[in-house]
């Protein structure tokens, strides 16, 4: 059966790139150093709604409608790989601190708590058509990954823009660098508590916040005068099989744990995430059928002791300044 002809090429999702770069200056898209990065999908767009006309005295038919605010946000889903993450974590840490590790190894330490935080611009495009769409002033929220003992390992980024530019024929990454894989999987997952490897849990989650506060103020374009951070927060799961008490006791007792999650690969790279202290509610031992017994914690972090996160990630990547 032949394919029928169209009248132009058809946008691909296989075939989507994505260039980001960080600002200078909020809201405004630099000129060079773009990083070509992997991802598995996104939901940025510019969206501005109408507002139903309220006017009477003009009969039944109803009067034009007026446009509201503009908004842009949305999850960008990227892959938790071994280079392409760096730039993910600088834009929701902040800039790490970066030193060597021998043999061409780079360990990048980013922490909780910034007190200004980085935008980036974002250009999706569809080379095919082309057609190239660069979200501005784009803030991380909030970034959430969801640890399992098997299946691809990704993060979710909830993420606030200023804007989105008109759609272009061509890209404003120029010749962008690539910084891609390979990737870590959720099999070499590690889960530890108080140091010592927890091999008892089922799945877990974690999820970092950055509160941000959208600046609304008023001006001609509808968009958000800009973004300020909020208060960090920290918080996850853990389901466990019910086999000892030592979590459950902890949480009686209500005393703080240290808890890590990392990933490791050939070669001496890792990234391990590690909150000092975090607090486990007092949890349910519900029993719902002849299998193993299990206990779900859902767990918040505090930084009342220093950064309640940090997050190290070594690779050969000299520099995510």
């Amino acid at each position: 059966m032949a394919i029928p002809p169209t009248s132009g090429p058809r946008p691909l999702g296989i075939n989507a790139v994505l260039a980001a770069a960080f600002e200078t200056t909020y809201g405004t898209s630099p000129a060079g150093t773009y990083y070509k990065l992997p991802f598995v999908s996104h939901g940025l767009g510019e969206v501005q709604p109408l507002i139903e006309d309220d006017q009477l005295g003009f009969g039944r038919e109803g009067l034009d409608p007026t446009y509201d605010v503009i908004t842009n946000d949305g999850d960008i889903v990227v892959p938790v790989d071994l280079r392409g993450i760096g730039f993910w974590l600088r834009a929701t840490f902040g800039a790490p601190t970066s030193a060597s590790a021998g043999s061409g190894k780079f360990a990048h330490t980013f922490t909780s708590g910034a007190t200004t935080l980085p935008t980036v611009t974002a250009e999706f495009g569809n080379p095919e058509v082309p057609t190239y769409s660069a979200h501005y002033g784009a803030a991380v929220n909030s970034l959430k990954i969801d640890l399992a003992r098997s299946g691809m390992l990704n993060a979710v980024l909830s993420m606030i823009a200023q804007g989105e530019a008109d759609p272009a024929t061509t890209s404003i990454a120029g010749s962008p660098t690539l910084l891609r894989g390979p990737r870590f999987a959720q099999a070499t997952g590690s889960i530890s508590v108080d140091g010592t490897a927890a091999g008892d849990v089922v799945s877990a989650s974690l999820a970092y916040s950055n509160q941000l506060d959208k600046v609304e103020v008023i001006r001609e374009d509808g968009r958000i005068g800009g973004i300020d951070p909020g208060k960090a927060m920290s918080s996850g799961s853990l389901s466990t099989r019910f086999t000892n008490l030592t979590l459950l006791n902890k949480a009686r007792a209500k005393t703080p744990i240290a808890l890590s999650f990392g990933w490791k690969m050939d070669g001496g790279y890792s990234l391990i995430f590690t909150l000092p202290r975090v607090f486990l509610p007092k949890p349910k031992r519900a029993i719902l059928g002849p299998k193993g017994i299990m206990a779900d914690f859902d767990w918040q972090a505090s930084g009342s002791s220093g950064a309640q996160l940090s997050v190290v990630l070594t690779n050969d990547t000299a520099s995510y300044a």
